[in-house]
């Protein structure tokens, strides 16, 4: 990995989307920085998209939609993507996501199953705010159960016909293909214009932990906050770019750049 302020500024003169995970790529500690913010809004005055790629569940991203400076925000890992038009929040899901009606029931069965299986595994206390998978929380809260224990708990929720992706603090686990990234590119050019083979020059991502691996593989532009390398061990594709600071203070060094590199 490069540092991206090391890049030739031309790289990123045509970047005008900025997608970018959420917990520990522009938190930390759990709260969302004020240098992320401040960034977010910098993006906006400049004419940039903003837009969220996160694990966090449906509820949360109804208020992120309408509230912060962002063109959209996809959830639960690829399941949706929400978004203002006119004045009203929209949904639009992704096409590969199982039925509202049936999911529910087979969450829960994996759920039982899990606990069964690992007694101290415990639920993410955003769950109730979800619609398409369950969260196991592994790290969000004390006591802190460690990746290794992420990954038995992954593995349990693959052998039972669920993807399982590991976050910075969850074990995300949902019925059906999709990701991060199939999201990303199925409503970049159904909503917001950008075609396939502009991904590689308007697009850039941000991210920090093993889930967000099809997006780095995915877009040429793509970046790791330095906490990423967190996960070295466990990580298989890099993003081409790092930055020297962690979390939020990492994204608003690489938005700087990314901007100035646009004057």
């Amino acid at each position: 990995m490069k540092l991206i302020t090391d890049e030739t500024p031309q790289r990123f003169a045509e970047v005008d989307f900025v997608l970018f995970d959420i917990d520990d790529t522009i938190t930390h500690d759990g709260l969302l920085e004020e240098a992320s913010f401040e960034t977010l809004w910098a993006l906006r005055r400049a004419g940039l998209s903003a837009v969220p790629v996160t694990g966090r569940p449906a509820g949360w991203c109804d208020c992120i939609a309408q509230q912060w400076p962002v063109a959209g925000v996809i959830g639960e890992n690829g399941a949706f993507i929400m978004y203002m038009k006119d004045g009203k929040l929209e949904r639009l899901y992704n096409p590969d996501a199982p039925a509202l009606e049936t999911v529910q029931e087979r969450l829960a069965s994996l759920k039982a199953d899990i606990l069964a299986q690992f007694p101290e595994a415990r639920i993410a206390k955003d769950q109730p705010f979800r619609l398409f998978d369950i969260a196991f929380d592994f790290a969000e809260e004390a006591p802190v159960l460690g990746l290794d224990f992420a990954e038995q708990l992954a593995e349990a929720c693959e052998a039972r016909g669920a993807t399982a992706k590991i976050s910075s603090i969850h074990v995300n686990a949902w019925f059906g293909t999709y990701t991060k990234k199939s999201m990303a590119a199925f409503v970049l050019p159904r909503l917001f214009g950008v075609a396939s083979e502009e991904f590689a020059t308007r697009v850039i991502f941000f991210g920090d932990s093993p889930n967000d691996e099809p997006m780095f593989k995915f877009f040429p532009l793509s970046c790791g906050v330095a906490n990423l390398m967190n996960f070295k061990e466990h990580i298989k594709h890099f993003p081409p770019y790092i930055t020297r600071e962690p979390s939020g203070r990492g994204f608003k060094e690489a938005c700087q750049f990314i901007l100035a590199s646009r004057i």
